[in-house]
């Protein structure tokens, strides 16, 4: 068998690998991709049983359905945890591959869940319509903009037929006038792109029970339901709610040191989409349930707005984990959990 690991970059990877029969240790450099697909497909050609170390990182898809091609064992390994069991303060590629080889071979790699490719593609749908609403909101900014220095002060008015009638209406500088006319253009386009996009997400969220759960709870919707079941995989990767809102990012960094203690701005190290989706959706639960609304009030005016909107969410994550965990819809988890994801020590949040 031929163990090999690899320091995956862009442009190149690192690798130093090892025959466990003959114990032979060998180390290449090998540019992508032809180099690489060169090498991986000489040993396949050999009949030779591969694994493949590395450390998560993008832009490997093409790395990764080649070994699937080649039917070779690819681990993927948490970085942060891997860069903690390096002894030496120099690093080089050449050190981190001989690193990730010997992690391997005396059974210690840290490896990580990896979603399946159904997933990833389910995951661009979201990205997808996600970079697009946003597209279409700095569109709508623009145009408020031109309607505001002409007067018209109703945001809502705008989008409606008369609104945008008198906003075609305006009297204006040829530029100014050019501009307008092909923002609107671009907003006609893209509202029908949006709208089949979420048509898609609702026929997904059809296909999978665990997200048709999650819908139920106030403030979620399709789009967040879907985005957590993919994002978190399998329930029972996680042991409590902690481990979820330090996954996805909504714990506060620390940094302390005998009897010093200091919290600093959240991680940030999960998910960007689903923690920016969990935000959204907590305040209109927020909106909804008024045990909710009081508890945010009195987190706003104790730590401020911004404080408040994480806290909600890290306590709408933790909730939807235990519903996700526990197969419950959110009359059940009222029923029969009541202090499941209640804000408190278990949320960081005192």
């Amino acid at each position: 068998m031929i163990i090999i690991g690899c320091d995956y970059h862009p442009g190149f990877q690192q690798v130093a690998f090892v025959d466990t029969e003959t114990g032979e240790l060998q180390e290449r450099r090998l540019q992508h991709r032809e180099e690489a697909e060169k090498f991986y497909r000489e040993l396949a050609a050999q009949g030779m049983k591969v694994r493949v170390g590395m450390e998560a990182s993008g832009h490997a898809r093409w790395f990764e359905r080649l070994l699937a091609e080649l039917q070779f064992e690819l681990w993927i390994g948490d970085a942060a945890e891997i860069r903690t069991k390096r002894v030496r303060k120099q690093k080089t590629d050449r050190q981190d591959a001989q690193l990730i080889l010997k992690l391997m071979l005396e059974d210690r790699f840290p490896q990580i869940w990896v979603p399946s490719w159904e997933n990833r593609d389910l995951r661009q749908l979201l990205w997808h319509r996600h970079r697009m609403v946003q597209a279409r909101t700095r569109i709508m900014n623009q145009l408020q903009a031109v309607a505001l220095n002409e007067g018209l002060r109703c945001k809502k008015r705008l989008w409606r037929e008369a609104g945008r009638e008198q906003l075609e209406s305006f009297r204006l500088a040829p530029w100014a006038s050019q501009r307008r006319r092909d923002l609107l253009e671009l907003l006609d386009r893209l509202n029908p792109t949006i709208a089949k996009l979420t048509q898609a997400i609702e026929q997904e969220v059809e296909k999978y029970p665990e997200a048709q759960r999650l819908r139920t709870h106030p403030g979620v919707g399709s789009l967040t339901a879907l985005a957590f079941v993919l994002i978190l995989g399998r329930a029972d990767r996680f042991q409590c709610g902690k481990q979820i809102a330090s996954y996805l990012g909504l714990v506060p960094l620390e940094e302390s040191s005998g009897n010093r203690r200091r919290l600093g701005h959240i991680t940030k190290q999960g998910n960007s989409l689903l923690r920016f989706l969990l935000v959204e959706a907590a305040q209109v639960t927020v909106r909804s349930l008024p045990e909710w609304r009081s508890k945010y009030f009195h987190l706003a005016m104790r730590r401020g707005r911004k404080i408040a909107k994480v806290a909600m969410a890290r306590r709408l994550a933790v909730q939807m984990y235990w519903m996700m965990r526990k197969r419950w819809d959110y009359e059940q988890l009222k029923k029969f959990s009541s202090h499941a994801g209640q804000l408190g020590h278990r949320d960081g949040v005192k």
